[in-house]
């Protein structure tokens, strides 16, 4: 067999020239950071709603399956969302190096070849229906929130009523007291000598404790009255975090209100083995949809109190970077392993007991900042707690009808 002919490589910027004229989108990554994009790949890129161009990951881009099966099989390929309506035809390539290079090849569907367009509308359509199943999920997903929390809410509501019912049967006391010492004022206003009743409307004053039911009054008063306005604002918590975003739609929300209630709501449930600790700082109203926000910020409590064994800390923090915000919950918990960190957005994938999670809640939390073009940071290790950031766009970009 002759030797393959041999040609000298064209240099670097020979090829990036090259690269530049195509439609196609070309990136490169090692261990998962892009080294290279052609100009068609970054302008694709940025469509996703994940795309972040200080810290560009492959991971980022397509599902987490991609990667593992083109290191197996030497590539991988399908159609993936990007952004609101779009669909690129991706191919991923394991270029087997030592350093674990990767090449990604993006399409637009225009360019995609007639054989391919028929699977291409199959998988917008199988989109539609799962974006439905989404919807329905968060639904029920809400409602086993609620009923995990269910216990803790109606202790929440009982406490308070509880001590509204026994100040009420005080007042009952304390109203019986003022009308029998008003029916001896009566009298002694009737009488040819009020003056002369006065040993006896001492002696009643006395005998009724005039003077404790007139300090204690107020403050009976003022209990109740808070002990209302707390199950007040948990019945409104609720109906705000049960109800449909497709009522409210896309609106500026204020965060703080938003993680207030939701800690009004789960506060029972870390109560006994937390203390929190709010770090908030000035944000700006932000466009999103506030009970999905909501349903992520609940999760996220939820497994800070679930990672806490004993006494621990939970720690809220927000804060602005740019044109974005984040909010942040960290724990002084167990941690999560490294080799479990990559999994735990996984629908299903749980290391809870049984009955203890549906192992939804991150799965969805994911979904959700993608919804909302933002995302998730975890940083975790076992005995050191875990922290949870919550990245999103102050607004929205806009939306095509």
């Amino acid at each position: 067999m002759s030797p393959s002919p041999s040609f000298p490589l064209p240099s670097i910027d020979l090829l990036d020239s090259a690269l530049s004229h195509l439609q196609e989108g070309v990136l490169i990554y090692r261990e998962g950071q892009l080294l290279y994009a052609n100009p068609a790949g970054q302008a694709m890129c940025r469509w996703h709603p994940f795309w972040s161009e200080d810290e560009q990951r492959l991971e980022d881009l397509l599902p987490g399956h991609a990667l593992p099966q083109a290191r197996d099989q030497g590539r991988w390929s399908d159609f993936v969302p990007f952004g609101e309506g779009r669909m690129l035809a991706a191919r991923l390539y394991s270029l087997d190096g030592p350093e674990g290079h990767a090449l990604l090849l993006l399409q637009a569907p225009s360019l995609v070849r007639d054989g391919d367009k028929e699977l291409l509308r199959r998988h917008e359509e199988l989109n539609v229906r799962l974006t439905a199943a989404q919807k329905k999920l968060l639904e029920s997903e809400k409602l086993a929130s609620i009923g995990q929390l269910a216990a803790g809410v109606a202790h929440e509501i009982n406490n308070p009523i509880g001590y509204v019912h026994s100040n009420l049967g005080s007042l009952q006391e304390y109203l019986s007291s003022l009308f029998a010492l008003i029916e001896v004022y009566e009298r002694a206003l009737r009488s040819p000598d009020p003056c002369a009743m006065r040993p006896e409307i001492e002696a009643t004053r006395e005998r009724l404790d005039i003077d404790f039911i007139s300090r204690d009054l107020p403050q009976l008063m003022t209990e109740s009255r808070e002990g209302i306005e707390r199950v007040t604002r948990i019945v409104r918590d609720l109906k705000d975090f049960s109800r449909s975003d497709r009522e409210l739609g896309w609106k500026l929300a204020d965060l703080h209100a938003s993680l207030d209630s939701t800690l009004n709501i789960v506060w029972n449930q870390l109560r006994y083995k937390a203390t929190l600790v709010k770090r908030y700082s000035v944000l700006p109203m932000v466009e999103c949809l506030q009970s999905e926000l909501g349903q992520v910020f609940m999760n996220l409590l939820l497994n800070a109190g679930q990672a806490i064994e004993e006494q621990g800390t939970i720690t809220v923090s927000t804060g602005q970077a740019g044109d974005t915000v984040w909010v942040e919950i960290a724990d002084t918990g167990s941690g999560i392993p490294v080799e479990l960190q990559q999994r735990i957005f996984d629908p299903f994938y749980t290391t809870k007991p049984v009955g203890t999670g549906t192992g939804l809640g991150l799965s969805i939390s994911y979904g959700i900042m993608a919804k909302h073009g933002g995302r998730v940071e975890v940083d975790s290790a076992p005995g050191e707690g875990s922290r949870f950031r919550l990245v999103l766009p102050i607004r929205q970009p806009v939306r095509t009808p």
